[in-house]
């Protein structure tokens, strides 16, 4: 079988930015409580004509241009999203046909914040199989969509973006020596846990329990984020770059440290992004690599977490 590597990636964020003094002035809150909490000072809020589906598509139309391909080359499109309010299209169809793309496969995925690190998976199953030569695989989320603007413990999480990548076949399978290439996933769940984190109701909103979370994540995950390392055969110390899910600081900084990944860069978009759900993994890294802090062919932990209590990991070679 032939492997799989990422050769671009892409990002995208609405223009709209919502700060931590603006949301005191919405609700009772402060820099200073938002900040010691999460770590978060801003995110990107997107408007009525900003859907799930454009900003993809701007994430994707970046990734394609930085892998020096057209749309209709690629011949599977993924996107793991959580908000899209229709059914059908789907976000994947839509971005298909904004890029003006053939008659690729298309599919949406559902794990909500691990959805990208799934969507990445599936489409390295997909072309290992012989099923796809070329993938398009989208994070896109507007969470702004589904926030409650009068509940302080939730709506200072939230933010609105989109990020992608572009997978190909690698006939060397795991990638020329420290090229690019996609680990092996280990992937699951905790199902009695599944009501942690929620979107639910007409018109979905989200909830979450979260202290549940982060104990949760800040005890489980690190043993099960080396064990993505032991798989990829990637001691943590030898990671350049670590990109976990951006939902809250004080989740990001310990599980990273207790990984042990003592040289990577860590990813602190959450900072300036807030949680954006399936888009925080490649937002993350898109951004990583674009300003130079990770060097092309470093590996990367990716690992997402959070709805439905799952999770996600892989070892990539950076493009």
């Amino acid at each position: 079988m032939t492997g799989s590597r990422v050769v671009a990636l892409g990002h995208y964020q609405p223009a709209k930015v919502l700060t931590n003094d603006d949301l005191a002035a919405m609700v009772d809150t402060s820099d200073e409580w938002i900040t010691s909490r999460v770590g978060i000072k801003t995110r990107h809020v997107g408007g009525p004509e900003e859907p799930v589906d454009e900003m993809a598509a701007h994430a994707a139309a970046k990734a394609l241009a930085g892998a020096g391909l057209d749309a209709s080359d690629i011949d599977l499109v993924l996107v793991a999203t959580s908000t899209a309010i229709d059914r059908s299209p789907s976000m994947s169809a839509r971005v298909a046909a904004r890029l003006g793309m053939g008659s690729p496969a298309v599919m949406d995925i559902n794990v909500v914040c691990s959805g990208f690190t799934h969507a990445l998976a599936t489409a390295d199953h997909a072309i290992r199989a012989g099923a796809a030569t070329r993938a398009l695989v989208i994070g896109a989320d507007k969470m702004a969509d589904i926030g409650d603007w009068t509940d302080r413990s939730t709506c200072v999480l939230l933010g609105d973006g989109a990020g992608a990548a572009v997978v190909t076949a690698d006939p060397a399978g795991a990638g020329a020596p420290g090229g690019p290439g996609i680990g092996p996933v280990l992937w699951g769940s905790v199902p009695e846990m599944g009501n942690a984190v929620r979107i639910e109701g007409t018109p979905p909103r989200f909830a979450q329990e979260g202290q549940s979370v982060y104990r949760w994540a800040t005890t489980q995950l690190p043993p099960i984020a080396r064990r993505v390392c032991e798989k990829a055969g990637v001691a943590p110390e030898e990671l350049g770059a670590v990109v976990l899910h951006q939902a809250n600081l004080r989740i990001i900084e310990p599980v990273a440290r207790k990984i042990g990944a003592v040289n990577a860069v860590v990813a602190r978009d959450v900072v300036d992004s807030g949680n954006t759900s399936a888009a925080s993994i490649p937002m993350a890294l898109s951004k990583l690599v674009e300003r130079g802090e990770v060097v092309s062919g470093a590996p990367a932990l990716l690992f997402g977490f959070g709805g439905n209590l799952s999770y996600a990991g892989q070892v990539i070679r950076c493009p």
